[in-house]
């Protein structure tokens, strides 16, 4: 399988995992700063939470590891919660702010 497919595939999984307090996923939400998936197939993910006082600060990443790994291609995760930058509003996606009425 090529590196765009899979690549697409991680996104596709990663946009299953649900924020539980903004209806809309968290791709779209803006909450994934970084995925990249080096030759060996070792994904790296750069993820924020809307606040670092979110109550699935712990479940969330965890959720995304598991999809993400069970992507065919990806060998091994290496997921890291950042807040920095800190997350805003202006990180959603168009399809987002419309679906959230805030654009």
């Amino acid at each position: 399988m090529d590196k765009d497919t899979i690549m697409a595939n991680i996104i596709a999984a990663i946009k299953t995992v649900m924020d539980p307090e903004i209806p809309a996923d968290i791709y779209e939400l803006g909450l994934i700063y970084k995925v990249e998936l080096d030759d060996e197939g070792k994904l790296y993910i750069e993820m924020t939470l809307t606040s670092p006082m979110c109550p699935v600060a712990d479940s969330m990443p965890m959720e995304v590891q598991e999809k993400v790994i069970a992507v065919e291609g990806v060998n091994d995760v290496d997921l890291r919660v950042v807040f920095d930058p800190p997350w805003d509003k202006s990180k959603m996606s168009e399809e987002a702010q419309l679906l959230l009425d805030m654009f």
